[in-house]
């Protein structure tokens, strides 16, 4: 077995970077023969960790396939001086690979003790926003930008493997540690996308808002709620999202979330229609203890649909009930409005409360 440890400066660049990649942290990945931990081996795993300012990069090769013991032994060595895994799919694929092949050495290795952060269990969270056409580690690392020197697959690397094993082959071996090396270290650099996912989950300050007219694709002129919200990560790569009621893009510092009004007549609808009347020549509801005065030729009792009065005004949509009183603009739509007033579009409270919605509701109709 061979054990290479190289060591290069850790430069912070993200915020986010430095905050979940401590001390007490550990990325690694393997390389396998297969996808099978009963027909086929681990022969390569790579670690990345960092002491102050240095990044320390180790890799157990097994020269042979009798090393596969001794690459596992000194990895899981390695990996309880840390709290903290982070990996690309490794709770997917690579801890259990791993697990499984411990049980079969009888190697104690404790994983479900760590705690874990998934880069690509997390990015699924987002696949919406990045549009991407898949989100495999390369195809992440095209997005942001970041360059490799290895071209090969895990997969391409398999015969590669097979012939270092033969031939100890030098530039068999440096083809293999390459892959590795950039595919650990990668890892630290895809941690930027994660920045995303953290603002839509409510990392982010209200900056301003302000009321603006546009023209619809119709080419009907309306007005439209701007809010800027001030982004608590920074972000590698401006990207927008739209869909029926809202647009955002989230750039470098600030996100804009554009909401169009709806201003003229809604209807709100009470919701014991039991207790009500409908008078049809008003088009609207009224109490039973109000409506004895009124003639029984005029009015009948209210059903759930039509059990409303109106209001006129300027609206916001919501998705579900989180602001109050709600109006819509028949009783089965599944989308309800909520009054614009000074008093929303000062309060920073409810505005978050509005824009954790809006995220919300973007992340569950993916």
């Amino acid at each position: 077995m061979k054990h290479i440890s190289k060591k290069q400066l850790y430069i912070k660049q993200y915020n986010l970077t430095n905050e979940l990649f401590s001390e007490n942290c550990i990325f690694f990945d393997i390389e396998t023969t297969g996808f099978s931990p009963a027909s086929s081996s681990i022969y390569l795993i790579g670690c990345l960790r960092r002491q102050e300012e240095t990044l320390i990069i180790d890799q157990f090769l097994a020269e042979g396939k009798e090393d596969e013991q001794e690459v596992l032994t000194r990895f899981i060595e390695l990996l309880h001086q840390h709290k903290t895994i982070l990996s690309f799919n490794g709770i997917g694929f690579d801890v259990p690979f791993i697990k499984a092949k411990c049980d079969a050495y009888g190697i104690e290795e404790h994983l479900k003790d760590f705690e874990y952060i998934d880069i690509f269990k997390l990015i699924s969270n987002i696949k919406f926003l990045l549009k991407l056409p898949n989100y495999k580690q390369k195809t992440l690392e095209n997005f942001l930008d970041i360059q490799r020197d290895d071209k090969f697959s895990g997969g391409e690397l398999i015969n590669v493997y097979d012939d270092y094993v033969k031939t100890h082959s030098s530039e068999a071996e440096e083809l293999l540690l390459l892959h590795n090396f950039e595919d650990v270290t990668g890892m630290l650099d895809l941690i930027p996308a994660l920045s995303y996912l953290n603002i839509l989950k409510g990392g982010f300050r209200i900056k301003e808002t302000e009321i603006s007219p546009y023209t619809a694709y119709d080419g009907t002129e309306s007005q439209e709620m701007i809010i800027t919200l001030e982004n608590d990560y920074i972000v590698p790569k401006r990207v927008s999202y739209q869909f029926k009621d809202y647009y955002f893009t989230i750039n470098k510092n600030t996100t804009k979330i554009r909401i169009p009004l709806y201003e003229g007549e809604l209807k709100y609808f009470y919701e014991n229609y039991k207790d009500y009347f409908y008078l049809p020549a008003e088009d609207m509801a009224i109490h039973k203890s109000v409506a004895t005065f009124v003639d029984k030729q005029y009015r009948e009792r209210a059903k759930a649909s039509n059990c409303y009065t109106r209001k006129t005004g300027v609206f916001l949509p919501q998705h579900s009930t989180i602001m109050s009183p709600t109006f819509k603009l028949d009783y089965k739509d599944k989308v309800s409005y909520f009054e614009l007033t000074s008093d929303f579009n000062e309060s920073d409270v409810m505005l978050r409360r509005y824009v954790n919605h809006i995220f919300e509701h973007a992340m569950h109709t993916k």
